[in-house]
């Protein structure tokens, strides 16, 4: 039986200048806990405090509650202690009482996802000597109000009991207020704080049957044990697998010394950040409030203040608020507190060239006195995070490599969506204006719920503000428009994580969640109604925006640039089209990998003549159907060949089994049988005929070109009079013909004969020649087993990872999707490997048919063509296994090029 370890250090230490631990511990302490430590080191004011450990996370999850607390207990008292001596107060205390707050801290920056405790410590007793030790009544009953809030919601569930309704703190709150005609919490009296503080211990013991807990280490055990739980939120759970984050990771806990912004107007909370997050701009930046509390600013319950007067210019001038009125009752930080500014300014300053990265800072001003809670590498869009690097290089703090390697590469697939047409902008309805809070286009169809966010294709999901329980209808959704909420609101934090279009603190609208309605000067919309968001501007708009594609120019085109400098294996693209052929030369592609052919018959042009070909029983009639589609399989190869000319392009010869092309409605059979002037019972019987059990193992691939050469002599003949028509017309074409779906060099070898016949046929007739290359698909496991024997005729081998990965695992692609993401969630598999490459299985067949074919034939060229050609990790294992090229969809080829530069950067070290 497996039993804790009692050696290890499971509590780390930091304040007053010194710290057990340093930004190089994230994934023990978390990135929360590493960075607090680090400050502390390099003379940055942080509340003093400690960290209990991510591997107590995981001990947690595997022994139980009680056996974890026990084995920690002595560590965190004796942390409790160091507190107590740096603060000169006493945890519990109801004369010189120290308060502390309980924060998680993954060892990656989770926004919102899992849970905060502030003023832990406070009861009815020690209320009253919080208030006559700060000589604040006030303060004290606002913190204690705060305090059972969110203790009650973190710790002992007080949730909204349905989606329509608020959240049952914020209820009895707004009653309150109505009682009292006030609209903000900071008219409350003091006698309301004391009276919401009982009223809400009052709910709290209806909801769940039991007191609020008044013991200060009752409260921390429980807070601590919260942030435990909330590693395995739904929330929690859904961030991860959005990201790729393990499940045994777990969750660091940090508790620290409070200090308070709500002690009065000398006070406040602020979130800022050292570089503009959506857009790169190298401009400090943030909001502020004066006495509140840093979830207040988070919440988005009030919409806050810029801490730099150029962003306060800024705001002032979207929100439409004069310079007089702006400058009286909203106050950048740099104006109402210049000290305070210019120290907060320094430590930004001192924190970005420490880390060398943008820094995401959260902050505390308690009576006049700076201190900084947090500091992180700060999340950021895409062309946030490009331009940042693009301008950290230029800057000389940092090099080359380590731009690139600053590059999350999926992330640049938020740059290459397609943005709004400044055409269509000039004559769009704008109907409300909010803060630009993550910049792109989004047009979708109002939805109010998250978990509603999917019964439209394209939605915009429309929340007076967001919480983190709305994660997954914000990641399902086009776009997010919030009524309140500043530019570090949730929604805007989270949104920029993703990469999601978002507006956020648009104070014109009026919604309604019960009606489902959003109310703009007096206009209403409704659940389903069109609107558009420019993420960019702030602007709302009536109805749909027509949109553009977007262009590999500025810092993107630079950073691409220089990954082809330290890239050495090639990117090409899966292209059927001249059109994608375009789009992925536009962005890089070294050539093609991949073309389709069958894609090009289902043209209704084509389709007649391929269905003619289907149904004839004699070689003659399909000879006559296939030379009917000579000339438009020549046409569209000549196309794609011109695209990429000067460029290898790899055309897969017909791959799916006949039975995708006949009709299977009743009405298009009678109309076949009509045009083929046979009987409905003709066509019926072919197409029963060619019905399968299992179609995907079953008559097509190299299999249909066996058995019917003729189709393989037609596809032959269109490559090669295709590239020496290009050549006729002075251009260079480099076809790569590719047999698909062999299992035994004697398939492959019929296929090639044919071809090369075919090919010195059309040479004879023409006079003429070109080279190209015949070699094939290893999408089946014998094919890899037996590469050595396949080398020795085909010059290439390209892997078709999406039936390699069907074939190994035994999974049905069409069917997998009903148990696979149960597989994830009991962690089975830890990805799906029809999006991720399973390297322990399928990398294996992988490697070992590069190998045997290198064996035979050193210099064999080797691509991979499924769609994992275009996922990072798999990109990587293909550059360490040493193919020459990945394969990918157009609009993947900047991510795979970027993914290839760096793997090449990581093996160099």
């Amino acid at each position: 039986m497996e039993t804790i370890q009692d050696v290890k250090t499971r509590v780390y230490k930091f304040g007053n200048k010194t710290a057990d631990g340093n930004s190089k511990m994230k994934n023990l302490l978390g990135g929360k806990g590493a960075n607090l430590a680090e400050m502390g080191l390099i003379g940055i004011p942080v509340p003093p405090g400690f960290t209990i450990t991510t591997e107590v996370c995981t001990e947690y999850n595997k022994f139980g509650q009680d056996a974890v607390v026990e084995m920690i207990t002595k560590e965190v008292e004796d942390a409790i202690e160091n507190i107590e001596s740096i603060m000169g107060s006493k945890f519990g205390d109801k004369e010189n009482p120290l308060l502390v707050s309980v924060r998680s801290g993954a060892r990656v920056s989770m926004p919102g996802m899992m849970d905060t405790v502030l003023n832990l410590g406070l009861n009815d007793e020690v209320v009253v000597g919080l208030a006559e030790k700060s000589g604040n009544e006030r303060f004290a009953w606002d913190s204690y109000r705060r305090f059972i809030q969110m203790y009650g919601d973190v710790v002992l569930g007080m949730k909204p009991e349905s989606k329509e309704d608020i959240d049952p703190f914020e209820e009895i709150m707004e009653a309150l207020k109505h009682k009292r005609q006030i609209e903000l919490d900071t008219q409350f009296t003091i006698q309301d704080l004391k009276d919401l503080c009982y009223d809400f211990k009052d709910a709290v013991k209806k909801r769940t049957g039991h007191d609020f807990p008044t013991n200060p280490w009752d409260q921390l055990w429980g807070a601590v044990i919260a942030v435990f739980n909330s590693w395995n939120s739904g929330r929690a759970i859904y961030y991860r697998n959005m990201n790729g984050y393990p499940s045994e990771w777990g969750t660091a806990v940090n508790v620290q010394a409070m200090v308070y912004g709500n002690m009065g107007d000398n006070s406040g909370t602020g979130v800022c950040f050292t570089r503009d997050a959506g857009t790169g701009e190298n401009l400090f930046n943030g909001e502020y409030l004066i006495n509140a509390q840093g979830e207040d600013v988070v919440a988005g319950t009030r919409t806050p203040q810029q801490i730099t007067k150029i962003g306060s210019l800024r705001w002032a001038e979207l929100a439409k608020v004069d310079e007089a009125e702006r400058a009286a009752l909203y106050p950048s930080l740099e104006e109402l507190m210049p000290e305070i500014y210019k120290e907060l300014n320094d430590y930004q300053q001192k924190l970005e060239n420490h880390y060398k990265d943008m820094q995401d800072m959260e902050f505390t001003m308690q009576d006049g006195k700076l201190w900084i809670l947090q500091t992180r590498n700060g999340k950021r869009t895409g062309a946030a995070m490009v331009k940042i690097a693009i301008d950290k290089l230029k800057e000389g703090s940092i090099t080359e490599k380590e731009a690139l390697l600053r590059i999350e590469p999926n992330k640049l697939d938020e740059l290459l969506h397609p943005i709004f047409d400044p055409k269509a902008l000039s004559t769009a309805n704008v109907i409300a204006q909010g803060l630009p809070a993550s910049p792109g286009a989004a047009t979708g169809q109002i939805v109010f719920f998250a978990d509603e966010a999917s019964k439209f294709k394209a939605s915009i999901l429309v929340r007076i503000e967001t919480s983190p329980e709305d994660l997954e209808g914000m990641n399902i959704a086009k776009g997010i428009l919030t009524a309140r909420g500043g530019m570090t609101s949730h929604a805007a934090v989270v949104a920029r994580g993703m990469g999601k279009c978002c507006v956020s603190g648009a104070g014109a609208l009026k919604i309604n969640y019960k009606n489902r309605t959003l109310t703009v000067d007096g206009h209403e919309y409704h659940e389903g109604d069109w609107i558009s968001l420019n993420g960019s501007t702030g602007n709302i708009i009536e109805g749909k925006v027509a949109t553009i594609e977007p262009e590999l120019s500025g810092e993107f085109a630079e950073i691409m640039e220089l990954s082809d400098k330290y890239a050495t294996m090639a990117v090409r693209t899966n292209a059927d089209s001249p059109k994608d052929a375009k789009i992925a030369r536009s962005f890089g592609a070294q050539g093609i990998g991949l073309t389709r052919t069958e894609h090009m018959f289902f043209e209704v042009d084509r389709i007649k003549a391929m269905r003619e070909m289907i149904l004839s029983d004699t070689v003659k009639g399909r000879k006559q159907a296939l030379d009917q589609l000579l000339p438009m399989q020549r046409d569209d190869f000549e196309g794609i060949f011109e695209a990429m000319a000067g460029l290898p392009v790899t055309v897969r010869l017909l791959d799916p089994p006949l039975h995708e092309f006949v009709p299977h409605a009743l009405a298009q059979q009678k109309e076949l049988a009509e045009e083929m002037h046979i009987s409905l019972e003709a066509v019926k019987s072919k197409i029963v005929e060619l019905e399968e059990f299992n179609p995907m193992l079953g008559h097509r691939g190299c299999r249909l070109g066996i058995t019917y050469p003729e189709i393989t002599e037609m596809q032959a003949r269109a490559i090669i009079e295709a590239a020496l028509n290009l050549k006729a017309r002075g251009i260079e074409a480099k076809p790569e013909i590719m047999v698909p779906l062999i299992g035994t060099i004697a398939e492959f070898e019929s296929q090639e004969g044919i071809i090369r016949a075919t090919a010195q046929k059309v040479f004879e007739e023409r006079n003429d020649t070109i080279e190209f290359l015949v070699g094939t698909m290893i999408e089946i496991p014998r094919a890899a087993l037996t590469a050595n024997l396949i080398a020795e005729k085909a010059d290439f081998f390209s892997f078709g990872t999406n039936d390699l990965t069907q074939m190994a695992f035994g999974y049905s692609r069409d069917d997998a999707g009903k148990f696979l993401p149960i597989y994830i969630e009991k962690g089975i598999l830890k990805v799906d490997p029809f999006e991720v490459l399973d390297q322990e299985g399928v990398g294996q067949l992988v490697q070992m048919g590069t190998e045997k074919g290198r064996s035979v034939k050193p210099n064999l060229k080797v691509g991979i063509c499924g769609e994992h050609g275009g996922e990072p990790n798999s990109v990587e294992f293909c550059f360490n296994t040493g193919l020459n090229y990945v394969s990918c969809s157009p609009y993947r080829v900047p991510i795979a090029r970027i993914a290839s530069a760096q793997a090449a950067i990581k093996k160099q070290g």
